[in-house]
């Protein structure tokens, strides 16, 4: 006998899955611009708020 379907619990693991790669593209995203940065702005900032 074949199981009965159970529509709810599928569309949640679809959506679970759909939100954990979206929030994976996301992160490598942020990763990616952090990387992209000049090296020396980070490091003006660092020196600019010991020199106050």
């Amino acid at each position: 006998m074949a199981r009965a379907p159970n529509y709810g619990q599928e569309r949640k693991e679809r959506d679970r899955q759909k939100a954990a790669k979206k929030a994976e593209k996301q992160a490598a995203k942020v990763a990616a611009k952090e990387r992209s940065k000049p090296e020396g702005e980070s490091e003006s900032q660092t020196k600019n708020e010991t020199a106050e």
